[in-house]
């Protein structure tokens, strides 16, 4: 085994990385890290202190982008990238937005909501894991809690600001899919990948590797905005099946 992939199983981004390795037929494994733990293990082998991380052959990759980047060059079969430059580029321009945006909003919304409820939060937090793990999780919630919520900015304004910015991506993701059946261009690419992985955790594929928690017990504001978006995502829903 050459690919090793350091990673959070529950992570939007390193869905987008092991999404590729799969499409791709790259034999890898798995480095499963709790967030919190992770950060000494990580900056052992990174700059940073963030996953996803590959490594391969002596290459360290920070960073779900720049990991498919690096794949895209080294695994050239099943590109994932148009030849024609004009779609090249708007693949990039959509991957780079739907990162920047999306990726950030879908993490906001759904931990907002869900971190009162540890019961919820800590099978996600502490997936692949030894129990002893999710002991340390249960043990140590509130201050955990706490320093995600200030670490990734979250609060009620940052919350329905998520929301706002869902919004706007999803119904132009609406629109395109309503008529298109890729994002860019006529086959599947980065662009379709990034969009499903990153909005993966308001539509709880299988394929994503989870257990994913009922919703049933959602807090009210959070179960009406996906019940008002369940076309839009439904339309994701619908292409990562076909192409997970």
């Amino acid at each position: 085994m050459s690919v090793f992939l350091y990673q959070f199983p529950v992570s939007h981004y390193c869905e987008k990385v092991r999404w590729v390795l799969d499409y791709k037929k790259i034999e890898y494994k798995k480095i499963n890290l709790v967030p919190g733990p992770h950060i000494s293990r990580v900056r052992k082998i990174a700059a940073n202190s963030f996953v996803p991380v590959l490594e391969h052959h002596g290459d360290i990759v920070q960073g779900s982008s720049q990991i498919l980047d690096y794949l895209e060059e080294h695994y050239p079969d099943k590109p994932l990238v148009p030849a024609d430059e004009d779609l090249a580029r708007r693949v990039q321009d959509w991957e780079a937005r739907l990162d920047e945006v999306a990726g950030p909003a879908v993490r906001t919304f759904v931990y907002h909501y869900l971190l009162p409820q540890p019961g919820v939060i800590i099978p996600l937090l502490g997936a692949k894991q030894p129990w002893f793990m999710r002991l340390f999780l249960r043990v140590g919630y509130r201050r955990i809690s706490s320093v995600m919520r200030r670490w990734m900015k979250i609060n009620e304004a940052s919350a329905h600001q998520a929301m706002d910015d869902m919004d706007r991506i999803l119904g132009e993701l609406r629109q395109i899919y309503a008529h298109n059946r890729f994002l860019v261009g006529d086959a599947f690419t980065r662009a379709d990948l990034t969009a499903c992985s990153l909005f993966a955790p308001l539509f709880q594929p299988s394929g994503y590797g989870l257990k994913w928690p009922s919703m049933k017990h959602a807090p009210e504001e959070m179960a009406q905005w996906l019940e008002s978006h369940e076309g839009a995502l439904r339309s994701l829903a619908l292409r990562y099946e076909q192409n997970r």
